[in-house]
């Protein structure tokens, strides 16, 4: 049987309507917020480990006047559904969110996408490039891993007893979340983290670290396809400059040379959740992007 957690977001930190998807694994929530514009632009928001659409909720407070803002829930993770027999793997994650994609009706539209988002989100957006009029991202890649330490953080992560500590003690929503981010979360703001990986429910943070080395050739597909179809469209770099997982020096200079219509806003004091830490900063620098890519 499919499972979701008994959890219900508090409606001062989640002002928003839940919505679900009857997704072929089972339902995916997602909020789709916005003005009651057709022509309004469209942005999906892609999140990463251990998080979900809670993660995008001051951009989507700040942003949803005047564009059509969707953040979804990968099976897995926030309300959405648990399945039996899913792998909980990126190359997953991507064709459910693509089914509910695909029925959105959205015409023009922006992706934005961090951590794992990065890779989901650049999945679906060569999916369907004529729609695609730009591309955000901060703090992730979309290609194969090839530095030591990504791999070394994988194989530690990987390791049973650390596997043990996210499944049975929630490492990652109780204690890499709040080291690897400045802004301090309220004990409300973490519950909501927290309590959305459930006892029984961390499959999915469980698998991410593993998927950075295994699935490779799926990043090496991802690559190809990103280079083929989207490295033409216009990118907006949104950084965290003080995340020691995604450095700037190692990172950035790969984006740039993929995407040469690039712009990169440095957030000077940011870690990797930069969402949290900088969430005014990037609604500016959406907002701007947005307006100068519409055409």
């Amino acid at each position: 049987m499919a499972n979701r957690p008994d959890f219900t977001p508090a409606a001062d930190l989640f002002p928003f309507q839940s919505r679900w998807f009857e997704s072929s694994v089972g339902p995916v929530h997602y909020i789709d917020e916005g003005p009651d514009d057709p022509a309004a632009p469209a942005i999906i928001f892609f999140h990463g480990n251990p998080t979900w659409s809670f993660l995008y909720r001051h951009i989507v407070t700040e942003l949803r006047g005047e564009m059509r803002c969707i953040a979804i829930d990968y099976p897995g993770f926030g309300l959405s559904v648990r399945p039996d027999g899913y792998g909980y793997t990126p190359g997953e994650h991507a064709r459910v969110i693509l089914e509910l994609v695909e029925t959105l009706d959205l015409g023009p539209y922006w992706v934005m996408g961090q951590d794992w988002g990065g890779p989901i989100a650049m999945w679906v957006a060569t999916e369907h490039p004529d729609q695609l009029r730009g591309l955000i991202f901060g703090n992730t890649w979309f290609w194969p891993t090839d530095t030591l330490a990504f791999k070394g953080f994988s194989l530690v992560m990987s390791s049973p007893p650390v596997q043990w500590a996210i499944r049975r003690r929630n490492l990652f929503a109780k204690r890499l979340m709040p080291s690897a981010m400045r802004h301090k979360l309220s004990a409300q703001e973490h519950a909501h983290y927290q309590e959305t990986q459930p006892p029984g429910m961390r499959e999915g943070a469980a698998v991410f670290p593993r998927e950075i080395r295994h699935a490779r050739p799926w990043l090496v597909q991802l690559e190809q396809r990103v280079k083929e179809r989207v490295a033409d469209r216009p990118l907006l770099l949104v950084w965290g400059m003080k995340d020691l997982a995604f450095r700037p020096k190692s990172h950035l200079p790969r984006w740039r040379s993929t995407f040469p219509n690039h712009q990169l806003v440095e957030l000077p004091n940011a870690k990797h959740y930069i969402q949290e830490d900088a969430p005014a900063e990037i609604s500016a620098a959406i907002r701007d992007f947005v307006a100068a890519t519409r055409a």
